[in-house]
């Protein structure tokens, strides 16, 4: 078996050698997907980037910027592949081919350890007048307005300050992507917070080329096969990813 998958990624490889470097555009600053290490850019996607580099045989340079400048720059032709820990919507699918989904994730509700007798069953967020902690304009705010109707809604800037309000009873839960819950089982600092790492929403993350750009996600997508078959995107995952997450 692993023989016919090294011949078969060295048919595959020889069938782009002869293409051009790929801009890969990334936000930095969301660990564990991407952030910087001693002025280094490490993480889920910078590991994704070296991989797919390899199986693709092209050279992949990555141009950092800020995550809503990562659409604009794509539909402009100032990069190649968005690899950034973007989640699949539908609204983002009317501007942008994506590829196939690399991770499955969704969601999370973190609280103080003091409020895990009264939170930590699934039905807990849905009660009324709990308090709930959102950043503004993101996936955790969506899903509070439109399934939270008996919520009291509080908006924080970041998680930091998100992980201040839970400290002075602000709100009960905050609810934030899936990373943030995995740095939180890291974080010495933040041993006082807990998240139950059960999804709430269930959201793929996956890569993003332009629309008249069809042939590069049609071989992106064959290489993310390789890299799944051969067990790369999983040791990549589960190197970053401190917690196994079961989607019920």
């Amino acid at each position: 078996m692993l023989r016919f998958l090294a011949v078969a990624v060295l048919v595959f490889c020889s069938a782009v050698a002869q293409a051009g470097a790929l801009r890969v555009g990334m936000s930095v600053g969301y660990p564990p997907l991407a952030y910087k290490d001693n002025g280094e850019i490490v993480g889920i996607e910078a590991d994704n980037v070296r991989a797919l580099s390899s199986v693709l045989n092209r050279p992949m340079t990555i141009v950092e910027m800020p995550f809503s400048r990562l659409i604009p720059a794509l539909k402009a032709g100032e990069i190649d592949v968005i690899m950034s820990g973007m989640s699949i919507t539908d609204e983002r699918s009317k501007e942008i081919i994506f590829t196939d989904p690399y991770l499955e994730v969704g969601q999370m509700a973190i609280m103080h350890r003091d409020k895990l007798g009264r939170y930590s069953q699934p039905w807990a967020i849905f009660s009324e007048g709990v308090r709930i902690g959102v950043e503004p304009d993101t996936t955790g705010a969506a899903f509070a307005q439109k399934d939270l109707k008996d919520a009291q809604i509080i908006y924080y800037a970041n998680p930091q300050e998100a992980f201040a309000g839970l400290r002075a009873d602000e709100i009960d839960l905050y609810v934030h992507d899936a990373p943030t819950s995995w740095e939180l089982a890291k974080s010495s600092e933040n041993n006082d917070l807990i998240s139950l790492y059960r999804p709430l929403t269930e959201e793929s993350l996956a890569w993003a080329v332009r629309f008249d750009n069809a042939d590069l996600a049609f071989d992106i997508n064959r290489a993310l096969r390789v890299l799944r078959a051969n067990g790369t995107l999983g040791y990549i995952l589960n190197r970053w990813i401190p917690v196994t997450i079961e989607v019920q």
